[in-house]
């Protein structure tokens, strides 16, 4: 679906406007560097997932602009003829590198870094950010989700409360990245693998005479999936009593055995207790109890200290809408323009000290410790920089520009790697189940202090010797 259609003229009016300015100008031909990068983690969390790489792929290689689109922007009156021209041409030409998908990201470090003709990489800018934030968003929800859970699966439920098709589609895609084990939008499974799952609404049971009769039915339609929804009426009086009594009459004599119940409303820790306990006396041990109704981390969290019998969970809108906190915030910002081969740093100046940006064409290395193979830290340098592993390295505390931290035995790696070279692919998409064990295996080199939900530990990301004064002589520079 998503490739079905063409998305170039999702752009800002002025990614156009300063195209075709740059193209009457000497700016035309000039290489432009971008980074994109978010400033703050959502939730107050202490590290994002970042995903919907694979998108900005298929955004790239199906750029154009068609007669249609032409003919609308002469429309606008502001257009000259020869960009015009241009675009009719138009391919993406530059190089793009980026952190691949499900890797664990932290704020103002880039996730994608764009180098193209200026036109080229202005005009990309809000698609990237759209799929990056959108998707980047939902796996971080996701995982926090997924951790507060404990083991016990997660299924995504959202898609009637998204916002429109494409956040409902892709929301799921990258659900399943942050740790999900499936969703009930069947359009995801189909186009991405995403595992649909499901079984009845209330209106299911409401269809038929009585309850009792709506759980014989279904048993006798799927006796090798049985699950059935228990709280349409009253759970502990009538909803577990006659689903037993469906399992023992339908399921039993064939030498079934039924997969499970849902609770979806009423004190939800309460009745899956006696839930549990109800089945366990009547011999269905093996019986899951699934529990949805608005969850999310911190409601899960809350069920699970109260001792909530329930083995796998439903999440809806809390999820695909991320609405605790529903806008990522990653920004797109010029660091560096090239010209004749020589890379000139550039650097946006602000009041708002967390908006001054990071200058230069750079790398990004994670610093991981040789005897705990955990992640310790990620340090930004400048693209030609090159780690001395065999000398101990110093980085600060982001918050704490006193507290430092030294590492000598350690391993560097750089986290972005080539996605498009020379407008070419280079890069080979992973299979979102791929995609999926990497993300649940790199959460794993994190420790539990970052990970945590209330007052997560700052995970440090610093700059090198070399970026930091090139940052501060552009900083006294500007402020001169």
């Amino acid at each position: 679906m998503f490739t079905e259609q063409n998305y170039t003229m999702l752009c800002d009016f002025y990614q156009l406007t300063m195209g075709n300015g740059y193209f009457m100008t000497e700016y035309a031909d000039k290489t432009a560097y971008f980074d994109l990068f978010f400033r703050r983690v959502p939730d107050n969390g202490g590290y994002a997932v970042c995903a919907g790489l694979e998108q900005v792929v298929e955004y790239i290689e199906n750029l154009r602009f068609d007669g249609d689109d032409i003919d609308f922007l002469r429309g606008k009156g502001i257009f000259s003829e020869s960009f015009l021209d241009y675009l009719r041409n138009f391919r993406f030409e530059g190089d793009v590198f980026a952190v691949p998908e499900g890797t664990p990201v932290f704020p103002y470090e880039p996730i994608i870094t764009v180098r193209a003709p200026a036109i080229q990489a202005q005009l990309i800018e809000t698609m990237l950010l759209l799929l990056i934030n959108h998707q980047s968003l939902i796996a971080t929800k996701a995982s926090r989700i997924v951790r507060a859970a404990n083991g016990r699966a997660i299924s995504e439920f959202g898609s009637r409360r998204a916002q429109g098709a494409s956040g409902a589609i892709l929301g799921a895609r990258a659900a399943y990245i942050g740790g999900c084990a499936g969703t009930a939008c069947v359009i995801s499974d189909k186009l991405y693998g995403v595992p649909a799952t499901g079984t009845m609404a209330h209106s299911w049971v409401q269809m038929y005479d009585s309850e009792l009769e709506a759980f014989k039915k279904y048993c006798e339609v799927y006796p090798d999936s049985t699950t059935l929804l228990v709280d349409t009426y009253n759970v502990l009086k009538s909803g577990v009593p006659n689903a037993i009594k469906a399992f023992d009459e339908v399921l039993k004599p064939l030498g079934k055995r039924p997969k499970g119940i849902r609770l979806d409303s009423g004190d939800i820790a309460y009745l899956s207790i006696e839930a549990r306990k109800m089945l366990d006396e009547a011999g269905y041990a093996d019986c899951k109890i699934v529990a949805s109704n608005s969850l999310d981390e911190y409601i899960i969290t809350d069920l699970l200290s109260q001792g909530a019998k329930i083995d796998l969970f439903g999440v809806g809108e809390r999820l695909i809408t991320a609405s605790s906190e529903p806008v990522f915030g990653g920004v797109y910002k010029l660091c560096a323009v090239e010209e004749n081969s020589e890379i000139t740093p550039k650097i946006k100046i602000s009041e708002n000290v967390a908006k001054i940006t990071n200058p230069h064409f750079k790398k990004v290395y994670r610093i991981f410790d040789n005897k705990t193979g955990k992640a310790e830290a990620d340090l930004l340098c400048v693209y030609d920089e090159e780690i001395d592993r065999t000398k101990p390295i110093e980085l600060f505390d982001p918050n704490y520009t006193w507290k430092r931290k030294t590492f000598s035995d350690f391993t560097a790696k750089e986290l972005q790697v080539p996605i498009f070279k020379n407008g070419k692919l280079v890069y080979k998409l992973p299979k979102l189940d791929e995609i999926r064990s990497y993300c649940t295996e790199q959460l794993k080199t994190l420790w539990e202090s970052v990970l945590r939900f209330e007052n997560p530990h700052n995970y440090y990301v610093d700059l090198s010797q070399k970026l930091w004064d090139i940052k501060q002589d552009l900083l006294n520079q500007k402020n001169r």
